[in-house]
C-alpha cells in the first residue's frame, strides 16, 4: 500500500469512514480512539498524515496537535483536524490555549467539519500526499 495515515477519532463509526476513504485511496490506515493513544502511535509509526478529531476523550485533539506542533519527530506530519466543531470555535480555543501557554500555536492547513463528503476528503488526502 502507499502512505501510512494515522486516523484519531473517538467515534468508531466516523474511524471507520475515514479509514475506509483513506484505503480507498490507496493507503494503510492506522487507528487510534483519542488523542494519548494517537500521539504514542504517532510516535511510534511515524505517518505520513494524520487525520485528527477535536473533541475527544482522555486527551483532546487540540492538545494532541499542540504536542505533535512541539515535537522534533514530529511536526513535520501534515494535519487534516476533521470535527463537529466549527472552525470558528476551533479557533476561538486555539487562542484561550495560546494565551493559557503563552505559546502561539499556528493554524492547521487544513480544517474540515464533519459531515464531510468523501469526495472532498478524498480530494484532501491526494493532494497532501501526492
Amino acid at each position: 500500500m502507499g502512505k501510512k495515515v494515522l486516523v484519531v477519532d473517538d467515534n468508531p463509526d466516523a474511524r471507520l469512514f475515514s479509514s475506509s476513504v483513506v484505503e480507498e485511496c490507496g493507503h494503510s490506515a492506522l487507528e487510534a480512539p483519542n488523542g494519548e493513544e494517537g500521539l504514542e502511535m504517532a510516535k511510534a509509526n511515524k505517518p505520513d498524515l494524520i487525520i485528527l478529531d477535536v473533541l475527544m476523550p482522555k486527551q483532546s485533539g487540540l492538545r494532541m496537535y499542540r504536542e505533535i506542533l512541539q515535537a522534533k519527530s514530529l511536526k513535520h506530519i501534515p494535519i487534516i483536524m476533521l470535527s463537529g466543531v466549527a472552525k470558528k470555535t476551533f479557533l476561538r480555543s486555539q487562542k484561550a490555549l495560546t494565551e493559557f501557554g503563552g505559546v502561539k500555536v499556528p493554524e492547521p492547513e487544513v480544517y474540515l467539519e464533519k459531515p464531510v463528503e468523501p469526495e472532498k476528503l478524498t480530494s484532501v488526502i491526494n493532494k497532501i500526499l501526492a
